[in-house]
């Protein structure tokens, strides 16, 4: 077992007694006495600290032999699209103008009650939400590009144009009229083996990848709004497609650089700083001040800590190959355990 890949075992058995999920698919825990292993979140009864081990896979417990508890399911990944939902949400991916009551759900043989629990659970919304969401978004595209505002509105399917003006507003913060002169950033969330990240995507550029229990997660997205002009809408993007192939390819070690567009609004020095991060060879590792001497300024040492730590780009932009003149591991946004993961896969993979 690769221990070392995981957090500390004290943090992993307080997770798994209060049922922590943001350590979901970062660690599974195998029970002695039963020969079962779980997910942290696990609702079953919880075994003593002595009678528990650790491991970073379900192959790992597997190994170990293992069998797959039958309350948690820790074979199915964690946020994983089910397969009795993937024909609806093709559908909808394929026509966001489509409505479904719960009677069109009910013809597919879904339950709507069950479709209402899996989006409040994996989207913090419920299945209407998204659905009127994705049509504002389509919408602002529209009305962006040059089509009148009317033909926006019955084109996804509203039956007047007051009640499509007031759910825009709602949703937007803004007036239909103004779209031209505001900005969206399409996001959603990819789940990785180290948790589900929320990405962000504007103008056909990825401006946002952060892990979506990291504590400035909020402040991120303010400052972005700020800087972009821009609210944030769940969505759809080909890019978050590539984006997941991509973090996978990453992920399973074949892939050593990213080739994808980036958004980085900042300060001149920010970018800089952010600039020099992606040219860290992949599986190497630099101290703040060979970064600092590399932007040819030695002395701004804590400045480039600073705008390492404003990255909000999260792997792609690798602030985690940053360390400390010592060799210890310091300031990661995402938790000390996920930089140590991280630098361990490169290693791993050189």
């Amino acid at each position: 077992m690769n221990s070392v890949t995981l957090p500390d075992q004290k943090i992993m058995y307080n997770a798994l007694l209060h049922k922590d999920s943001s350590f979901e698919g970062i660690f599974f825990v195998g029970v002695k006495t039963t020969g079962v292993f779980c997910r942290p979140t696990c609702t079953a009864r919880k075994p003593k600290k002595e009678n528990v081990e650790f491991f970073p896979s379900t192959k790992e417990a597997l190994r170990y032999g293992y069998r797959p508890c039958k309350v948690c399911h820790p074979l199915q990944r964690n946020g994983e699209t089910p397969a009795w939902l993937k024909g609806l949400l093709k559908e909808i991916e394929q026509n966001q103008v489509v409505k479904f009551k719960d009677a069109d759900l009910r013809e597919r043989n879904i339950d709507p009650a069950r479709v209402r629990r899996w989006f409040k659970k994996y989207h913090g919304m419920t299945f209407q939400t998204y659905l009127r969401l994705l049509r504002i978004n389509t919408a602002f595209g529209k009305i962006k590009h040059g089509e009148k505002v009317i033909e926006s509105a019955y084109d996804l399917g509203y039956e007047s144009l007051s009640g499509f003006a007031e759910s825009f507003k709602k949703t937007t913060g803004f007036s239909p009229s103004k779209s031209k002169e505001k900005r969206i950033v399409t996001v959603t969330r990819i789940l990785t083996p180290l948790g589900p990240m929320l990405a962000g995507v504007i103008d056909e550029k990825i401006c946002l990848l952060e892990f979506v229990d990291r504590r400035m997660i909020e402040t991120q997205i303010e400052r972005l709004k700020k800087y972009l002009n821009a609210e944030f809408i769940p969505g759809q993007s080909k890019l978050f497609d590539e984006l997941d192939k991509q973090l996978k390819e990453y992920f399973n070690g074949k892939r050593k650089k990213f080739d994808l567009p980036l958004s980085l609004p900042g300060t001149e020095f920010q970018i800089k700083v952010w600039k020099e991060l992606q040219r860290i060879p992949y599986g190497t590792t630099r101290f703040y001040q060979q970064q600092a001497v590399a932007l040819k300024n030695p002395k701004a040492i804590r400045a480039v800590a600073k705008a390492n730590g404003d990255n909000r780009i999260a792997i792609i932009i690798p602030c985690h190959r940053v360390i400390g003149k010592d060799g210890q591991l310091v300031g990661y946004g995402g938790g000390m355990w996920r930089k140590q993961f991280l630098l361990n896969l490169e290693r791993k993979n050189s």
